[in-house]
């Protein structure tokens, strides 16, 4: 703001002094440019005015009956109503002991005695000015200075995000590493070669395929956090869970007030995997609308939050996964050829469990010790037979259905041996102790059991509601947990019990 363009209509002078013929030649010269004054005879008169009028300037007499001009101006820079309050001398003797003086009590100017009028307006109108650009600056500087601090706010938040969604990928890399692919089998060997590949290109865009369960989102974590981008969120995505109207403002974000319910302003997980990875899995459900939007992300790294006027870039690697035949759905017209070269600039094939058969002992030792570890109990030996089931078997819920099957079997077990009635399959059917065959969906002890037959014994019930949960389940004891209410660790320690 120039100087030129601020109004000083209705600034508030006080004028003190004790002569009425100067404040009346004062009053009327200041009053006809547009000044509102006050007017006080002493200097403890002008204290009490100034801390209550809180004036934009101050002509203050040095000599006065009671305290002096000097005195006053100490007294008014102790008050915090007035201490940044311009205050000019007004004096008979332009001495420079007295000037000096003045300056020590705090004036900014003097004006000499008899008044030039022109001279008196153009001091209080360039101290008018400094004062009134000096409450401009201060504001801005308060504002800039709220800005800074929600944008330090904005930083902090963004940086815990980012380590919570670090620490939960990292969490579950650890949890799982690279078990979904332990083993000596050909495939694998050709999976981890390009694992070791995608590692050291931590750019290129990854396109995984196979059926479900097979460890797609393994192999993504595991070319995260072997890469350069390890530091950097891992941050993975169901293109097929995003409700449609709302895939748009979940990717790319929004601006508050983008559509009905945006009350603020939302990062979309692009911005969320910034200078890491986003994972979009089952790629070949996203929307046909979004495909274009997502084709351009990927061509010129630049997200446009819903609603926005400009784009913000994002340094993100893409990594995406399905479990259709996508050539299919490009001749369907329901994925774009264009997006799938795109991500399909390396591509890795996840093969089914059944086509790594030789893999599956090493894979059900794995999970033993793992659940084992979990449960806080000696992993137990996997019997022959149990294990000539396993590589029998075509798991066609692959290694999931594995990992689920030996979670199960290692709770029934009770930490020991793990037996064929231990292991529950979902299409086929599973031994019984006494060595016939009943069927998988008849469940373990007290399945079948009628709600009149139902035990007495609390814990004893609970465990057949356990047993009863993980067969709707299929053993998944997470899915069970949500289906009865509590948490895996309870059923843990339920079935546990009496073991």
């Amino acid at each position: 703001m120039r100087p030129e363009q601020l109004d000083l209509t209705g600034a508030k002078i006080l004028l003190v002094d004790d002569n009425s013929t100067n404040l009346k030649v004062l009053r009327q010269t200041l009053e006809v440019e547009g000044y509102n004054i006050s007017v006080a005879t002493t200097g403890e008169q002008g204290l009490k005015i100034a801390g209550s009028a809180r004036p934009d300037l101050i002509l203050l007499d040095v000599v006065m009956p009671g305290i002096d001009g000097f005195e006053t101006c100490r007294r008014l820079q102790q008050e915090a109503a007035t201490q940044e309050t311009p205050v000019i001398f007004i004096t008979a003797k332009g001495e420079t002991r007295e000037v000096v003086e003045g300056f020590q009590a705090g004036g900014v100017d003097y004006v000499l005695k008899p008044f030039q009028t022109e001279e008196v307006l153009m001091r209080i109108k360039t101290h008018l000015e400094r004062a009134l650009l000096a409450r401009v600056l201060a504001e801005k500087n308060r504002e800039l200075a709220q800005k800074n601090r929600e944008l330090r706010e904005e930083i902090d938040q963004r940086k815990t995000l980012t380590e919570q969604l670090s620490m939960i990928s990292r969490r579950e890399a650890e949890r799982w590493g690279i078990a979904g692919f332990i083993g000596k089998s050909r495939t694998l060997q050709k999976i981890l070669r390009d694992i070791d590949l995608l590692q050291r290109s931590s750019a290129i865009s990854v396109l995984i395929t196979g059926e479900s369960g097979t460890g797609k989102e393994l192999i993504a974590r595991a070319i995260h956090f072997g890469s350069s981008r390890a530091s950097g969120p891992f941050v993975p995505v169901n293109c097929s869970a995003i409700p449609k109207d709302l895939a748009e403002s979940v990717l790319f974000g929004h601006v508050r007030g983008a559509f009905t319910g945006a009350d603020a302003e939302r990062k979309g997980y692009f911005e969320l995997a910034h200078h890491g990875t986003l994972f979009l899995d089952e790629i070949g459900d996203m929307p046909a609308d979004l495909q274009a939007k997502l084709l351009r992300v990927l061509e010129d790294g630049v997200v446009a939050p819903v609603g926005a006027a400009e784009g913000k870039r994002v340094e993100v690697r893409v990594l995406a996964a399905t479990n259709c035949d996508l050539q299919e759905r490009i001749a369907a017209g329901a994925f774009r050829q264009d997006l799938y070269f795109r991500l399909a600039r390396f591509a890795v094939v996840a093969p089914p469990l059944r086509e790594r058969r030789e893999d599956i002992p090493v894979l059900a030792e794995h999970f033993l010790e793992m659940f084992a570890a979990e449960m806080g109990v000696p992993s137990p030996q996997l019997g022959s037979d149990a294990l000539g089931l396993l590589e029998s078997y075509a798991f066609p819920g692959n290694v999931r259905e594995l990992k689920n099957l030996i979670e199960r079997a290692l709770i029934e077990s009770g930490g020991r041996e793990v037996r064929p009635e231990h292991l529950h399959f979902f299409d086929a059917p599973a031994p019984s102790p006494s060595g016939g065959v009943r069927p998988a969906s008849a469940g373990g002890s007290g399945a079948g059991i009628a709600v009149a037959e139902m035990p007495l014994n609390l814990v004893e019930a609970e465990k057949i509601l356990i047993k009863r949960a993980l067969e709707q389940t299929r053993g998944n004891i997470a899915a069970a947990a949500r289906l009865l209410g509590t948490n895996r660790p309870h059923i843990y320690q339920v079935l546990k019990q009496g073991t």
